[in-house]
């Protein structure tokens, strides 16, 4: 399911571009940490032969311990508390009976929900021992994002974020992802504005004091292009072609962005 569609699901009054006060700044910080910690315990938790059913288990159990609710589970109709892509798999995997196997790399999604506002935060790892572009490819997809994050600053514009993820991407030899973005994050889990991963500088949304958004390139090693399974949620690379994906949630402020979902 493309942010579109998420989109039109969301209604009128919660499309808006919002400043968040104190107290919800407040609230996305615990749901930030929320998530970072659990997405570090999967992390380390992941391992040749187990089902992604369990990294699942493991992600409610935990959202739970530490005081929060899951943001995924039953989001539009959504089954299971994270989604877990696997190689050519992009976004919104269903964890279920598939097994990971040593060489595999795994993109973990996870969002939790504090006093009625999200975080959401996602990393790609690889199984066991991955060959050189599996590892390539993870690492500059980590390192898009954080030239992502770095272009959001307060008076910058959407397609300076995405700018600076694309030329970055694409200079290194990968293709960017088109038809699934980033976006404004709060009350509801996908807000105004959506934040693609490509743009040119000086367009788009402008970028304030106050607001909220998850930046989340993804990064494929063949064509951008994408393919969605008939359980009408996982996302594959059209071509077959691997892909990674990296997400953090943030805070503009008047300097650098404060990155709410980083221990």
């Amino acid at each position: 399911m493309n942010e579109e569609t998420i989109f039109s699901n969301i209604g009128t009054k919660e499309r808006g571009i919002t400043i968040k006060s104190p107290r919800e700044i407040d609230a996305m910080r615990k749901a930030g940490e929320v998530v970072a910690k659990t997405l570090q315990l999967l992390t380390e938790s992941v391992r040749p032969g187990m089902k992604t059913a369990e990294l699942d288990e493991i992600a409610y159990k935990e959202i739970l311990r530490l005081g929060a609710k899951p943001s995924f589970k039953g989001y539009l109709g959504f089954p299971r508390t994270i989604c877990v892509s696997i190689n050519e798999e992009i976004v919104h995997g269903i964890p279920g009976n598939r097994v990971l196997n040593d060489g595999d790399i795994v993109s973990i999604d996870i969002g939790a929900i504090v006093n009625g506002f999200h975080g959401d935060h996602a990393v790609t790892i690889g199984v066991g021992n991955i060959p050189s572009d599996k590892s390539d490819l993870i690492k500059a997809t980590k390192e898009a994002l954080s030239r992502g994050i770095a272009a959001a600053t307060d008076g910058a514009r959407t397609g300076d974020i995405g700018w600076a993820v694309q030329s970055y991407s694409e200079e290194m030899g990968y293709s960017v992802v088109r038809e699934y973005v980033g976006h404004g994050i709060g009350k509801s889990l996908h807000e105004e504005p959506q934040v693609p991963n490509y743009g040119t500088p000086g367009s788009g949304t402008l970028l304030k004091k106050g607001m909220v958004i998850a930046i989340e390139p993804m990064l494929n090693i063949g064509s951008w292009e994408t393919t969605l399974l008939d359980d009408n949620w996982t996302v594959v690379t059209s071509d077959g072609s691997l892909s990674a994906h990296f997400e953090h949630t943030l805070l503009i402020t008047e300097g650098e962005a404060e990155v709410l979902t980083k221990l």
